[in-house]
């Protein structure tokens, strides 16, 4: 089966061809066109995302396909994101996909966008596949699931106010450091061992309780605000002292500590009481190294393996919603005419229920 996915959720317009088996899959093309100009602003702007968008998205399928050597015609399916995102944006890559999937009488498949991120990984690692646990961390979302198998997703635990990667781009913005925030809050932090910056500064690690158990309402969910608060005081302490320049790794070293110990304790709970073996790893943060190995210390010598997929398929991309177009389209499962773009949409098969049991 080949598919052509499409993915312009937020600012990345991007698609891709995989072809292969739900268990087995190749990525023969893809193409991802970054939209630089939101740096200007901090911050998406959804306006701005949509007409980049509009502008985009054909040389961004044409290059597809040519670089994959096929036709229309040599496609099986269309999958392409419908939801979650900026309704805006999202309504350009569903238009089109349906458009060119009527020309060319070719069946079309929404996907979830979150999804698509359990995907990722797939496509590098062919043994990350269920039962696992997953950590889905982005600009917009951090969420922890059980996945017995594709399709079936029970949600453990979520983030109660910010995602982590929102948490790392407004400290970033604190710290003076460009948008996305993620990659340069973590370069800098590396430097924090260096004896001019001194000791890391320590901050609480939100929801983490010694004494929590399973049945707590928050033994699985995070929260970041109040972390991102405690770094703006220390910022405006820094800054008062005069002290900021040299503080500013220490401080994005004590926030990144903080983020992953309460993420990597998180998974572990929860790979733990569903007595699961491999950990997934998805999502723009995915790609933090510092998080990728402490989650894989933390499971050292208990079996347990960790996968996360390489930077190009972390963030925002359409092969890895051509994956999980892939296995839906396999399951026999097509677009009625009438779908359209959705702001905010659980996951297909989720389940929220903290509490059960593993398969």
């Amino acid at each position: 089966m080949r598919v052509l996915g499409i993915e312009t959720s937020c600012d990345e317009t991007s698609a891709a061809v995989v072809s292969g088996t739900p268990t087995a899959m190749v990525i023969e093309s893809r193409v991802l066109l970054s939209q630089d100009v939101h740096r200007l602003f901090g911050g998406v702007v959804p306006e701005i995302a949509s007409r980049q968008h509009l502008t985009g998205i054909v040389p961004a399928v044409d290059a597809a396909l040519h670089d994959a050597g096929v036709s229309p015609g040599d496609l099986d399916a269309i999958a392409v994101t419908y939801a979650p995102g900026l309704v805006g944006a999202l309504l350009v890559g569903t238009s089109y996909a349906k458009a060119f999937a009527y020309a060319h009488d070719v069946p079309v498949v929404p996907v979830h966008h979150l999804e698509g991120h359990l995907f990722a990984t797939l496509l590098e690692h062919e043994q990350a596949a269920p039962p696992f646990t997953a950590l889905l961390v982005s600009g917009g979302h951090t969420l922890l699931l059980d996945v017995p198998a594709w399709g079936r997703y029970t949600l453990l635990g979520q983030t109660r106010d910010d995602a982590a990667g929102e948490a790392f781009d407004k400290v970033a913005k604190l710290l003076g450091l460009p948008y996305p925030g993620g990659r340069p809050i973590e370069q800098l932090a590396a430097m924090a061992d260096r004896p001019e910056h001194g000791h890391a500064h320590y901050f609480a690690r939100p929801m983490l309780r010694r004494r929590a158990v399973v049945t707590d309402e928050d033994y699985y969910d995070c929260s970041f605000s109040g972390l991102k608060t405690a770094v703006l005081h220390a910022v405006r302490k820094a800054e008062q002292a005069g002290t900021l320049e040299q503080d500013r790794a220490s401080i994005a070293r004590g926030f990144q500590d903080a983020v992953i110990d309460t993420l990597g304790e998180k998974v572990y709970r929860a790979a733990k009481a569903h007595r699961r073996g491999r950990v997934v790893l998805g999502g723009g943060v995915a790609c933090n190294g510092a998080l990728q190995q402490a989650i894989r210390d933390r499971f050292a010598g208990r079996g347990g393996v960790v996968f996360a997929p390489s930077p190009r398929l972390a963030t925002d991309n359409a092969a890895m919603i051509a994956a999980a177009g892939l296995f839906r389209a396999a399951q026999g499962e097509r677009g009625a005419p009438t779908f359209t773009a959705v702001a905010s949409m659980p996951l297909p098969g989720l389940v929220a229920d903290r509490h059960a049991a593993a398969d």
